[in-house]
């Protein structure tokens, strides 16, 4: 047996644990939620530098549409905004999303790459569901009442 070989076994082993635990870890870190609403809205102005402020106003392009999800999760419901018009989400898919300096990271299916969203707006799941029953009641409420127009006027 050389002299080293053992330090150099030692070694490889402990980076094959620290590289494992790192794995660990990273899986760890994400949460799941459900795609469950997408318009196509206005893209939310991209943060830049000190120098982009000082040098002026760049000349003004067209306004680019971006897709807009709703992303549902245990605690909180997400409103999050792609940063350009080709990142499609299909609704009805669960997603893994960790927060990545103040932006919502994705990872999709199998995919070894993050997709990163800006998060426009986040309410609690339980003030969410509040508002979704009050929305479906006075939906309701409104189609009772123009079914009753609707008899009134066949009369």
């Amino acid at each position: 047996m050389r002299p080293g070989s053992n330090f150099q076994s030692t070694r490889y082993a402990l980076w094959i644990f620290l590289i494992s635990c790192a794995q660990l870890a990273s899986a760890g870190i994400y949460q799941h939620g459900t795609v469950v609403r997408m318009r196509m809205g206005d893209c939310l102005p991209e943060r830049h530098g000190f120098i982009s402020v000082i040098g002026g106003q760049s000349a003004q392009m067209a306004p680019e549409v971006c897709p807009e999800y709703t992303l549902v999760s245990d605690k909180v419901v997400f409103v999050i905004v792609g940063s350009s018009s080709n990142q499609i989400i299909p609704l009805a898919d669960v997603v893994d999303f960790r927060f990545h300096k103040n932006e919502l990271a994705m990872r999709f299916d199998d995919e070894k790459h993050e997709t990163k969203f800006l998060i426009k707006e986040m309410v609690l799941r339980s003030e969410w569901d509040v508002i979704q029953k009050h929305i479906s009641a006075e939906l309701n409420r409104s189609d009772d009442a123009d079914n009753r127009v609707a008899l009134r006027t066949r009369q």
